[in-house]
This record gives C-alpha cells, sequence and structure tokens, in this order.
C-alpha cells in the first residue's frame, strides 16, 4: 500500500483571525475553495515552495456549534524553521503568546487563534541558550 501525506485540516471560528496567524508562521495560500450550497471556506496554506504540505483551514460560515470548547481535534501542527528565536520574537512582536519558549534552543510551542497547538522546531542542531528565551518561564497550555 503507498500512502501519500495530503493535508492535515483544522476548524476555524475567524478566518480572517487565523490566517493572519498562519501568515506570521510564513505560510502562504495554495487552494481555496468556497461552497455556497455547503456553506464553509477551505483555505489551503502551506510554507513557500511546500504546497504538498498544506494545513486546510475549514470555515463554517454559519458557526462551528460541533467544535469541542477548547477547540482541540488533535495534538499539534509542526514545523522546522531556520531561526527558532528569530521566528518566535517575529510572532511575540505581532501579539503571539509563546507558550513554551525555545529555552533550549530547539522547540517551542505556540497557539493559533483556534487553539491549534503549533511546534516549531530548530532545523539541525539546537542553537545556544540565549536570553530572553533560556529564562522565561511558559505561559499556559502548549
Amino acid at each position: 500500500m503507498k500512502l501519500k501525506y495530503l493535508h492535515t485540516m483544522v476548524r476555524v471560528l475567524d478566518l480572517e483571525k487565523s490566517m493572519t496567524f498562519y501568515r506570521l508562521l510564513g505560510l502562504e495560500e495554495v487552494r481555496r475553495i468556497d461552497s455556497e450550497a455547503g456553506r464553509f471556506s477551505l483555505i489551503f496554506m502551506a510554507p513557500p515552495g511546500q504546497e504538498e504540505c498544506p494545513v486546510e483551514l475549514t470555515h463554517n460560515w454559519d458557526g462551528d456549534p460541533g467544535l469541542p470548547s477548547d477547540g482541540r481535534h488533535f495534538g499539534h501542527l509542526a514545523y522546522a524553521v531556520d531561526d527558532i528565536y528569530a521566528v518566535c520574537a517575529h510572532l511575540k512582536a505581532n501579539g503571539v503568546v509563546i507558550n513554551r519558549p525555545p529555552r533550549d534552543g530547539h522547540m517551542a510551542f505556540v497557539r493559533s487563534p483556534d487553539n491549534i497547538s503549533i511546534e516549531l522546531l530548530q532545523m539541525g542542531e539546537a542553537l545556544p541558550p540565549a536570553e530572553p528565551w533560556a529564562s522565561m518561564e511558559n505561559t499556559g497550555h502548549w
């Protein structure tokens, strides 16, 4: 049996707010399906040059009463980044809470506006510990 990764789907409540968050991570819209009949939109966002690895943002136009109160349908999305400190600084400067700071120069966690955990991993070897990250405490859940 041959398998191929297609995408990870997450439901979102505020489409524009969610798309802004994923753009801050560096993802771009690569495909969109708007269904008048079904009253939903599917927006596929992926890192530049990696269109085969999208996250599908599913937005139900009339709300989503089936969404659990904590908004979690799975564990997390994971992305490798070339400079975890620069990415976390960029996100923080744009109002994103760094739930698990990259104290080890290797891993951090943030949450999307819809409470989806995003794991950020340093490509290659971990960076040397650096402030303000090395002494920063966790915030909330990740």
